[in-house]
Parts: structure tokens; sequence; C-alpha cells
């Protein structure tokens, strides 16, 4: 998820201070990944850093009487960093890490781990998590405005990735079953041997200096 980009976007809508876009963020992501001051704040420093947004004072419509605020305007720049992140496609599957994932590979080469045990209890999480969020899904009423459709969207998100996780899941234990029996995923110990520097030969340059 991008915090920076998501702030950004919400600034170009009009100055904020930093618990405002917190509520804003909730607000329309249905308070599903709340964010704490300190990472609000954290990011708008790196924001103001790389030009993207810069500090003000209050504007002129804020008459409240409390402490005055630090807000944060969009620059030029941010916009254009807005409209570029809004118009490109996520390319998630090749750039995140999937903690699971990395997860399940290191257990299924750990001595003395039970992976089958490790994908089970995730399993488990998983199915839970599918039935809490199709519970919601039956009892929610339609969407009423904006804010409860995004909400409605981002749970639905959740959802078929919760569903597509379980298919996985069957997957991997699947797989794993018919590589233990043909002795292609056994566990392997620590290697002792001193690396050397630098960068790790490619296969293809091991394959050539054969």
């Amino acid at each position: 998820m991008s915090i920076r980009h998501s702030l950004l976007s919400i600034l170009a809508q009009g100055p904020c201070y930093g618990y405002q876009l917190r509520s804003e963020f909730d607000r329309r992501t249905g308070s599903t990944w709340p964010l704490n001051v300190g990472q609000i704040y954290n990011t708008l420093d790196r924001l103001v850093r790389d030009g993207l947004v810069f500090k003000t004072g209050a504007p002129a419509d804020d008459h409240s009487d409390g402490p005055q605020q630090t807000y944060y305007t969009i620059t030029d720049a941010g916009k254009l960093e807005v409209e570029h992140w809004l118009t490109t496609p996520v390319d998630s599957y090749s750039v995140s890490r999937d903690e699971l994932a990395i997860k399940l590979a290191i257990a299924v080469t750990l001595p003395g781990v039970d992976a089958h045990a490790v994908i089970e209890h995730q399993r488990q999480a998983t199915r839970g998590a599918v039935d809490a969020l199709s519970l919601t899904a039956e009892v929610r009423e339609d969407a009423r405005d904006a804010s409860q459709f995004a909400e409605q969207l981002v749970t639905d998100s959740l959802f078929a990735h919760a569903e597509a996780e379980l298919q996985w899941l069957d997957h991997v234990e699947t797989a794993l079953t018919t590589a233990q029996s043909r002795g292609f995923a056994d566990a392997f110990p620590l290697d002792t041997t001193k690396p050397k520097r630098g960068r790790p030969a490619t296969s293809a340059a091991s394959s050539s200096n054969k």
C-alpha cells in the first residue's frame, strides 16, 4: 500500500494538517488500514523533502479557536505525481515481496520444520477471515454514499484475496506433497562455505563457464 501517494492524492484536493489527513485516509478506505500520526508526519516530511508538498499556515477559511495547525499544500510536481500514480497500473506481482510466499518457501528448506503444519495454521486463519468477510457482506446494506461504497470495495477486495489465498494454499500443499515424495523438496542445512565478495553469478554465467 502506498501511504505516500494516498496522502498526496488527498492533498491534491486542498491543504490539510496531519490529523486531518489521517481522518481523511480512514474515511476513504473504511478504516481498514489505520495509520498512526507518526506515519503521517514521517511521510509528510519526505514529501516536503522531495518538493512535492510544502508547509503553510492555516487557510483563510479556517476559523478554529484551537492551536494553529501546520498545513501541507501540494506543489505542481506533487500534482503530476498524483496523476502518474492514478493512471499507472499497480505492478504488485513482480515488485512486492509476498510475506506468506517467502515464509512458506523458507519453511520448506528448514530442517526440523513441518511445512505442512505451517500451511495448515495459515489455512485456518485465512478460512476464518473468509468466513468473517463473507458474513459482513451478507448483512450489509446497499451503499448510500461514496464513503460507504469505498468501504465495501475494500472489503470485497479483502474477501477476494482471502479466497484466492485458500486456493493457493491447497495448491502449495498438493505440490509440496508431490515434491517431497520425489525427493525434490528436502530441507537443507546452512552452507558454511565462506561466500566470496561481489555479486553471485547468474545461472547463465554459471552455465557458460562449464
